[in-house]
């Protein structure tokens, strides 16, 4: 069974934990954090304020 969702990259910052990650069904690109007690994970935006996608290659 193929994974969902993948971990596009890591960065660890200030005790807490930044990731993308990226839903493989649809292309779209979350930021998830965790660290300090706190953790979200919210759609990726680009400088227009649209969500981030990554397009499958056909």
């Amino acid at each position: 069974m193929k994974k969902r969702f993948v971990v596009k990259s890591k960065q660890h910052l200030s005790g807490g934990i930044i990731k993308i990650i990226v839903d493989t069904e649809t292309g779209v690109n979350y930021v998830m954090t965790s660290g300090l007690g706190l953790s979200g994970m919210t759609p990726l935006l680009d400088q227009e304020g649209k969500v981030v996608i990554d397009r499958k290659k056909d």
